[in-house]
């Protein structure tokens, strides 16, 4: 792990290729967005992101630019191949099974999700804040997939953790509501209000699909300041990308 990049500790075929970017990478992004904010709707000047991640396929060696999307905090799942416009699909995750597509997820607190299937046959990106985590993304994600959920690999990237991040009653109810087991992810604070475990939320809702083999987590987005943060920084807090693609 480094300041500028953290790359997955997974057991990922060889063929599968991820990267996490932080607020330190090559870009020029001016205060409070540190130099590489990615997230072109957060306040930042659209010629400075454009730069920003011209800077990131270069300084990745990425094979194609990443295909970026319109994030909504839905559950609609775009299947992309390479970039034949600058157009962003309305969607909160991606799947592909063409080589040389970069999947990107951008986030500032919520929780990206990568996954592969065991052969390198296809990859897919999910954006995950609780709403969208309630609502099944994640779930749609693993459908999307070609590959049965038994032979998928998922890793959890950074996002914000639970001693960081209290919510209200509507949070925990709208997971209740799915099933009793949530319970476990959530810790009264006062009346009302509960820390809320966004990493174990999605580890239980793969689990219940079959998909059993999941890696990463531990990060907490908001305490850590590699990372982009919106409880922290608020609405000028800049965007930082969750990449995954077939070599």
């Amino acid at each position: 792990m480094t300041e500028t990049w953290i790359f997955p500790d997974w057991p990922a075929p060889p063929q599968v290729h991820a990267a996490v970017t932080t607020r330190q990478g090559p870009g020029i992004s001016a205060p409070p967005y540190d130099r590489f904010n990615l997230g072109l709707r957060s306040g930042e000047a659209a010629d400075v992101v454009d730069a920003n991640r011209s800077a990131l396929q270069q300084a990745l060696a990425l094979p194609a630019a990443p295909r970026w999307l319109r994030q909504v905090h839905g559950v609609n799942v775009a299947e992309l191949g390479p970039l034949r416009s600058a157009d962003e699909p309305q969607a909160d995750a991606a799947v592909s099974h063409i080589r040389g597509t970069v999947l990107s997820i951008l986030t500032a607190d919520c929780l990206p999700v990568l996954f592969c299937a065991d052969d390198g046959s296809e990859v897919a990106a999910a954006h995950a804040g609780w709403r969208g985590l309630a609502e099944g993304v994640l779930e749609a994600t693993v459908q999307q997939l070609q590959t049965p959920a038994a032979r998928l690999l998922a890793w959890l990237g950074p996002c914000i953790g639970p001693a960081s991040y209290e919510v209200g009653d509507e949070v925990r109810a709208a997971f209740m509501a799915r099933g009793a087991n949530a319970a476990a992810c959530f810790m009264s604070t006062r009346p009302g209000h509960w820390r809320c475990d966004l990493a174990g939320l999605a580890r239980q809702r793969l689990a219940a699909t079959g998909l059993t083999r999941i890696h990463g987590g531990g990060f907490d987005t908001r305490a850590d300041p590699r990372f982009y943060s919106y409880r922290r920084d608020g609405a000028r807090s800049g965007r930082f990308a969750s990449l995954i693609w077939l070599a």
